[in-house]
């Protein structure tokens, strides 16, 4: 009679830590989406125009990546928990201030702090999510993180365009400072991962030549720039489907991120990058096409499946390429590569948009886009 092994159980990835840290995410993406396409619009109606629409997200997305420089170290200076309460609330506490920005300076200024914020938030809880779970379930543990992102990004992103129209500027301001600051409660009880000692760790510079990092990163950062123009200037295209086109991208972005994660313990995650830029690149080039609403929709769609599978591959692939002790270096140029490409797509954007129109300045970003065919090539 011979006895069969059973299977080994996979090991768990939910845990209280890693569900307080799950909560910070989300109210700080909460915060971050839900002003993202509603801070350009009030931008535009206080007489900044497209350009300066394009500043404000431009500045807040700039503000981020400087500040992901420092990410790492404040957490090895300071603790996770100090660094991400600090984050919150400089994330949130500035955009009560909105009501009263009567100009596009102050409307920068905001974004600048805010930003800080966000790139503490974003760098800090990234690098706990692989620290928390086990090597083996690392790629499902950041697509579970993903689809905690994008939720925010699948409601909060199109509810804060249709609430301007309902509540006004000043009610989804608010909404979105308290959206950050709420998540603070999630901070006491988050672990403390001891931390390799500031000799051992990755540098940053360091790791930008490291092209098992490096080119993971570029490549995304180029999708990235698709979705800061995206979320800048599709309200501004097409008014009447705008709503409904960041709803269905931020859903395919969700599904399809988690999808990525699973894919990426079973087969790797180096391999996935290339399709998910051809194919952010596809709907990125459909959108352009703004007289024709149903192929808008379709593009967004593609851009959104594509998007969330290269945010996954990326962020897999770079996590795969350092100790443990990198995480923290890895999670700062993946977050880069993500608020530097979607700052200079808003930016770029607005200032192209404003002289050719939004149909040229979409099908440039789409070249852009494919452009990242070449380092998401390099496998190694």
């Amino acid at each position: 009679m011979s006895v069969i092994a059973a299977a080994p159980a996979r090991p768990s990835i939910l845990s209280p830590a890693l569900i307080r840290v799950f909560v910070g995410s989300f109210g700080s993406l909460t915060s971050f989406f839900v002003l993202a396409s509603v801070v350009p619009r009030y931008a535009a109606s206080v007489g900044a125009g497209a350009a300066g629409a394009g500043l404000s997200t431009a500045a807040l997305m700039f503000a981020t990546v400087g500040a992901e420089f420092a990410a790492p170290w404040l957490a090895t200076r300071f603790g996770y928990r100090s660094g991400l309460a600090a984050g919150l609330i400089l994330l949130g506490a500035p955009a009560l201030a909105l009501p009263y920005a009567s100009g596009l300076p102050a409307i920068l200024a905001v974004a600048v702090v805010r930003g800080v914020g966000f790139a503490i938030v974003m760098v800090l809880g990234d690098a706990l999510i692989p620290l928390l779970v086990p090597d083996e379930r690392r790629g499902e543990a950041l697509g579970l993180g993903g689809v905690v992102a994008s939720v925010p990004a699948v409601v909060a992103l199109p509810l804060g365009v249709w609430l301007v129209d309902q509540i006004g500027y000043t009610g989804v301001f608010v909404l979105g400072g308290v959206a950050a600051l709420a998540a603070l409660v999630a901070v006491p009880g988050l672990p403390e991962p001891r931390e390799a000692s500031p000799s051992e760790k990755t540098r940053l510079a360091a790791g930008l030549r490291n092209r098992a990092i490096s080119r993971p990163a570029l490549a995304f950062g180029a999708t990235a720039v698709a979705g800061g123009v995206v979320t800048a200037f599709l309200p501004l295209a097409v008014v009447g489907v705008a709503p409904v086109a960041l709803l269905v991208q931020a859903a395919a972005a969700t599904v399809t991120r988690w999808w990525a994660g699973r894919q990426a313990d079973r087969r790797g995650a180096a391999r996935l990058l290339l399709p998910a830029v051809v194919t952010a690149a596809a709907g990125m080039l459909a959108m352009a096409l703004i007289a024709l609403p149903a192929v808008v929709l379709l593009g967004a769609v593609v851009f959104g499946a594509g998007f969330g599978v290269a945010q996954n591959a990326s962020m897999a692939t770079m996590f795969d390429a350092v100790p443990r002790s990198g995480y923290g270096t890895a999670s700062a140029l993946w977050n880069m590569a993500y608020d530097g490409g979607y700052g200079l797509g808003a930016a770029g954007c607005g200032i192209v948009a404003a002289q050719t129109g939004y149909p040229i300045a979409f099908a440039l970003t789409a070249l852009v886009v494919g452009i990242a065919v070449v380092p998401a090539r390099d496998r190694r």
